[in-house]
């Protein structure tokens, strides 16, 4: 079913704000209970939708988080500091 074509569906709120989103809503867009959404005000009314739990991010948006001066690690570099990690951790637990 086309969401557009669909009649406008009728609800009401109750004394503590709450609404009931109508069963064949709730099918259609796969909302269980529990689903978070997102209330967005549009100005004419109110967009719900399911929330995201992280904003979508592309690499150039995060790689700022990891400042990094000095050249370049080597494999044999990362290899060792993990190694020591491990290493680190396991004599932590005796």
């Amino acid at each position: 079913m086309d969401p557009l074509s669909a009649p406008p569906a009728t609800t009401r709120m109750s004394s503590k704000g709450q609404i009931i989103i109508p069963k064949p809503l709730r099918t259609m867009h796969r909302w269980t209970a529990g689903t978070e959404l997102e209330v967005i005000d549009v100005g004419e009314g109110l967009l719900l939708r399911p929330r995201t739990r992280f904003p979508a991010t592309c690499l150039e948006d995060v790689a700022g988080c990891l400042p990094h001066s000095g050249p370049a690690l080597t494999d044999d570099d990362i290899a060792a500091a993990l190694a020591a990690g491990v290493q680190e951790q396991w004599l932590d637990r005796r």
